[in-house]
């Protein structure tokens, strides 16, 4: 794998401690910027609104430029958001600046999978998606504990000045080891973008992640009170299992990569129904400490199976253009957030106990699995070809000279 993919991962690194971390330093936040608890959450909206806005915004702004030259210029944006997040003098400054965090983040994304796959291979395409995706997931196991810890004893901005070191790494990295003039080509451009993302399969396939995710954050986004109120664990030791879960996203990722390269849509399938099986028996392995821990690692395994499936899935549908399609399907991933956190709170407000809310991503993550079913029934219809993997039949040059 070049060490390109290295450059990538670590810019993932930064982005996903960036987005996680500031749910573990709401009290310190709202205590210093003299606000409520609720009130420092809309700073993980905020940051989800820029990623959502900026992903396809950002993609169809850049569609003419080099690639290389683009995820250079959102890492710079990613760090200037950081900066002015660590020295923002209020809560409305910090709103903006959070903002401006997330609006590189889907860009970088999807432009650094279609990246990834021009440096490979065609049977290693999914692998190199996995490895960028790999700083995403070993963030949550490293990155965002460690920088936690620094907020708690340092500070709330000593810990953004941090994830600001570094996307100044990440930035020299890529700048170092992208290549400088085949990391761009083909042009494709805005128009052709645009049709790409007007197919009906581009669609499904984008809806399949709204599900599947969304069935991921109906569970996570309460899995403090399941493992407090119904595993019985005491609040410190949430921390270690917020990690265990960054574990399992880190094997499911790489296994997820590798299973993907042989059978895209049959990876797809089997972490959709695993990602099902696991939630529906939430309830039941909630009710021990050593089966919640298991529970909460297979959980990660199942959901992150499904990362670099589903990207390649849009990226292959949209493969006239796929960079606006490659990162709209970031902006899918954070609407997923934001839905699948909402039906879980409807389940839970319901008063259907602590476990309802994974019950509810279990019957999400089957509905991803019936758009996946679609999406396979209007391939056949179309007379799509057959080969699974990301058609590259159009770039082959780009891969031979990037391995130069």
């Amino acid at each position: 794998m070049p060490l390109a993919l290295l450059a990538l991962a670590v810019g993932a690194f930064g982005i996903g401690t960036t987005e996680f971390v500031i749910m573990g330093l709401l009290p310190e936040v709202a205590d210093d910027l003299h606000v409520s608890i609720p009130t420092a959450g809309h700073l993980v909206s905020a940051y989800a609104l820029g990623v959502v806005i900026g992903a396809p915004l950002l993609a169809a702004l850049t569609s003419r430029m080099s690639r290389r030259t683009v995820l250079i210029g959102l890492m710079a944006l990613f760090v200037a958001g950081n900066v002015l997040s660590a020295f923002a003098p209020g809560y409305d400054s910090l709103m903006a600046a959070r903002f401006l965090s997330g609006l590189p983040h889907g860009a970088f994304f999807g432009m650094g999978a279609v990246v990834a796959t021009t440096m490979v291979a065609p049977e290693r395409k999914a692998r190199s998606v996995s490895l960028m995706f790999l700083g995403l997931t070993v963030a949550n196991v490293v990155g965002v504990p460690a920088a936690t810890l620094m907020g708690q004893h340092l500070g709330w901005r000593a810990t953004f000045l941090g994830v600001s070191a570094i996307g100044l790494v990440a930035i020299a990295s890529l700048a170092l080891l992208i290549p400088h003039d085949h990391a761009h080509a083909p042009v494709v451009g805005l128009r052709r973008e645009m049709a790409a993302l007007r197919s009906l399969p581009v669609w499904l396939a984008l809806g399949t992640t709204v599900a599947g995710f969304g069935a991921l954050f109906s569970a996570y986004s309460y899995i403090t009170p399941m493992l407090t109120d119904a595993a019985g664990f005491a609040d410190g030791s949430v921390t270690l299992l917020l990690a265990l879960f960054g574990v399992g996203a880190t094997v499911g990722n790489l296994v997820g990569g590798r299973l993907a390269d042989h059978s895209l849509r049959g990876t797809l399938y089997g972490g959709l129904t695993s990602l099902a099986a696991v939630l529906a028996l939430f309830p039941l392995l909630m009710s021990t400490e050593w089966t919640a821990a298991l529970a909460v690692v297979l959980l990660g395994v199942a959901a992150f199976v499904t990362g670099s499936p589903l990207q390649l899935m849009v990226m292959e549908k949209a493969s006239a253009g796929p960079s606006l399609a490659s990162s709209a399907n970031q902006a899918a991933f954070n609407l997923a957030n934001a839905g699948g956190a909402w039906i879980g709170g409807l389940a839970l407000a319901a008063g259907f106990g602590a476990t309802s809310p994974a019950l509810a991503g279990a019957a999400l993550a089957l509905l991803g699995l019936g758009v996946a079913a679609t999406a396979a029934t209007v391939d056949r219809r179309r007379s799509v070809p057959g080969r699974e993997r990301v058609v590259a039949t159009h770039v082959p040059h780009e891969a031979e000279a990037l391995q130069h």
